[in-house]
């Protein structure tokens, strides 16, 4: 696709900027973003794979010799290097010539495997490694138009997801059930967009990752997954997609606080307002030219203010992976801009309860524009 090579392009670009020769990429997401490959067999089964950018040399992607086919496919570099186990050097057989000449090589030092990280650190000296990160960090910030389809396509299987768990929701059922729903609706969806907007028969439209889920004296586990716990008229559930909302590789955040038949504590509900009040103070905050740590301002002074103690961050920006930057929290003074896609949070924790909203968005000119529809005032989310 013509989009890969459009960003290694620019890619090579900053490096030759940063005065890097040579950029080795071990990150899923950001092997993904820059070459097109990805559901191969990774580090978590001691695998290898490992992207080598260069500014001078062709791109060489390092992979297990079981993934050729697909890598074939699906990656855009000028050539790939397969290994098998036991044979040769395995995925050490073609670094050292690829890097031979470099005089900086830039790594992922957080994604970067040990063993990796390892081999690497005998063959350079300190001296000549460096991070690549802020600079895929940065480039990966404003989402290109093709990227914001694919946020719109996944606020919708979003949005078919958490219709589909608010209509499961009842009283005597186990909380599995309702993630049942979710997944089929999730995976539906995402079924018709693809055959209806996109040419890769490969991609996957099943929705993937442990449902988070929490009902009763549960909800104040905030990433608890969905068990065999009966729920029961008048409790609060939880449910939370963040982890499931992965529509063409694209993420975003989504969660909501429901009651069954009604609040059964009405402190809950008081609660709750100061969890939505937070949020919407969040969204007026949110806007370009604004730093990121002012919309966490705004939301923290309203759940402070109601008594509550300093919350967690109010959001984070998303996109191929479930936490890119900026992230909406006290500390971060990057500027907010058109393109940024964010998921906005609103919360309040307390000793027995815990009720959060949160929705993602995409930052315009003017404002924002929501990707994530579901009612969310204390009225609509009884069911």
């Amino acid at each position: 696709m013509e989009i890969f090579h459009e960003r290694m392009i620019k890619f090579q670009r900053r490096l030759t900027e940063e005065n890097i020769d040579v950029a080795l990429i071990t990150d899923d997401d950001n092997i993904y973003y820059l070459c097109g490959y990805y559901d191969y067999l990774h580090m978590e089964f001691g695998r290898p794979t490992i992207l080598i950018v260069s500014v001078v040399n062709n791109t060489l992607l390092i992979t297990p010799e079981i993934d050729l086919n697909s890598a074939k496919v699906s990656a855009r570099v000028d050539r790939i290097a397969p290994w098998n186990d036991g044979i040769g050097g395995e995925w050490r057989e073609n670094l050292p010539s690829a890097v031979k000449n470099a005089k900086t090589i830039a790594i992922e030092p957080d994604h970067m495997p040990p063993i990796v990280r390892a081999y690497v650190n005998n063959i350079f000296g300190d001296d000549k490694i460096r991070t690549v990160t802020p600079i895929l960090s940065k480039m990966r910030m404003i989402k290109s138009e093709e990227e914001l389809q694919l946020a719109r396509h996944a606020g919708q299987v979003a949005s078919a997801m958490m219709t589909a768990g608010r209509n499961a929701i009842k009283p005597d059922i186990p909380e599995f059930e309702v993630a049942l729903k979710t997944a089929q609706a999730g995976t539906r969806k995402a079924a018709e967009l693809l055959s209806e907007y996109y040419d890769d028969k490969d991609m996957s439209p099943n929705t993937h990752f442990l449902q988070i889920m929490a009902s009763g004296k549960e909800i104040i586990k905030t990433h608890h997954r969905a068990s065999t716990r009966i729920m029961h008229f008048g409790e609060p559930v939880f449910l939370c997609l963040c982890g499931m909302t992965n529509f063409h590789r694209f993420k975003l955040g989504f969660d909501r606080t429901f009651w069954i038949g009604e609040v059964g504590d009405p402190a809950q509900r008081d609660i709750y307002e100061v969890a939505f009040a937070s949020q919407m103070a969040a969204l007026d905050a949110l806007k370009p030219g604004v730093t990121a740590e002012s919309v966490h301002t705004a939301y923290a002074k309203v759940i402070q203010k109601a008594g509550y103690e300093y919350p967690f961050r109010c959001g984070r920006a998303t996109g191929f992976s479930f936490l890119e930057q900026p992230q909406l929290v006290t500390g971060d003074k990057t500027i907010i801009e058109p393109g940024m896609v964010f998921a906005v949070d609103g919360s309040v924790s307390t000793e027995h309860f815990r009720a959060q909203v949160g929705d993602s968005f995409i930052i315009t000119k003017t404002g924002w524009e929501v990707l994530t529809e579901h009612p969310k005032s204390i009225g609509e989310i009884i069911v």
